[in-house]
């Protein structure tokens, strides 16, 4: 649990529930990173793709946090809007072998950053860099810089092969 811990610490939590929106393009791994954190027993043997959303619960020492599991389809993406003002941390998917998606991911990710529900709040923000494990895949530098976190400035970026 201690990507979930370190997220309670940085977003300052002095409540004891967060909802975390887990989000980016199909097929980056988001609903594989969540299903990393479930306990054995709970955990499934294949994960399907997300269709809408699905919810996870996870509890850490002091904090309960509700992850949306936010389907990454081109068809589902204006879900996303739905659930940014009662989000209190993000987590963002990126498919680091992805390299011709990744510009369609930073695309996705300059609309959440301009979001009106997003744009004047201190959300904190994780990028999960994911399947670095892939022969081909990008470097966090490289992913950092394509998504323009440079620019960003309030960002960091995470890297983690699941």
């Amino acid at each position: 649990m201690g990507m979930f811990d370190k997220l309670a610490f940085y977003v300052g939590l002095k409540k004891r529930e967060a909802n975390v929106l887990v989000i980016g393009l199909d097929n980056s791994g988001k609903s594989t990173m969540l299903n990393h954190f479930k306990p054995e027993a709970a955990k499934s043997m294949e994960v399907v793709p997300t269709v809408g959303f699905s919810i996870e619960k996870f509890k850490t020492k002091n904090v309960s946090f509700t992850a949306f599991d936010m389907s990454g389809q081109g068809r589902y993406r204006n879900l996303w809007e739905a659930y940014y003002a009662d989000c209190q941390g993000i987590i963002f998917v990126v498919d680091s072998s992805d390299k011709l998606r990744l510009v369609v991911a930073k695309d996705e990710l300059d609309q959440l950053l301009h979001n009106p529900q997003i744009k004047n709040r201190r959300i904190p923000m994780l990028f999960f860099a994911n399947k670095m494990d892939v022969r081909e895949a990008c470097s966090s530098v490289k992913v950092s810089s394509a998504l323009g976190s440079r620019k960003n400035n309030k960002q960091t970026l995470a890297h983690h092969p699941i």
